[in-house]
C-alpha cells in the first residue's frame, strides 16, 4: 500500500466515526432532520431486537420522536467500534460495516433511571455526500430499571 491508500483509509476511518458520532447525538438531541441525513435514500433501520420498529429512516425518526420524549435525559455511548471497508485489491471501497457496542442510561419523565446495551452493526455507503448509513440494526443484550420500558 502507498501512503496514498493509507491517508485515504484514515480518512475513511474519521469520515464513518462521525457518521456514527452522529448517529447517537441526534437519537440524543432530538436531531430528527439530522437523523435523516445521515442515511442513504433507501436506508434502513431495525430497532426490533430492542421492542421497537423496523423500517425506513423517515419511519424510524417518526417513531424514535415519539417514544424518547419519555426520556427527556439520555446518553448514547457508543464504543468498542470494529470497523471493515471494502478493500479493492488494496484500495478503500465503497462500502463498510460497523459493530459497536452501545450502553444507554436513560431517565423517564417520572424520575426514574433505565438503563440498556448492547451492539449496534451499521453498515455504510461512500455516496457523493460522503458516507451514509445503508442499514442500522440494534441487538440489544440487557435491560434494567424501575420504569415502565424496564
Amino acid at each position: 500500500m502507498t501512503q496514498r491508500v493509507d491517508l485515504s483509509t484514515v480518512m475513511d476511518r474519521l469520515a464513518i466515526d462521525e457518521v456514527v458520532t452522529g448517529y447517537a447525538v441526534a437519537v440524543d438531541d432530538d436531531d430528527w432532520g439530522g437523523f435523516r441525513a445521515l442515511f442513504t435514500r433507501e436506508g434502513r433501520a431495525d430497532y426490533s431486537e430492542a421492542g421497537g420498529i423496523e423500517g425506513t429512516a423517515d419511519e424510524v425518526a417518526e417513531w424514535l420522536a415519539e417514544s424518547m420524549r419519555h426520556f427527556p435525559v439520555r446518553q448514547h455511548l457508543i464504543v468498542n467500534r470494529r470497523l471493515r471497508i471494502q478493500d479493492l485489491g488494496g484500495y478503500p471501497g465503497d462500502r463498510a460495516e460497523l459493530g459497536a457496542d452501545y450502553l444507554n442510561p436513560s431517565r423517564f419523565e417520572s424520575g426514574e433511571d433505565f438503563m440498556s446495551g448492547g451492539r449496534y452493526t451499521f453498515d455504510l455507503l461512500r455516496s457523493d455526500a460522503g458516507w451514509r448509513l445503508d442499514k442500522v440494526a440494534v441487538h440489544e443484550k440487557w435491560r434494567r430499571g424501575t420504569g415502565p420500558a424496564a
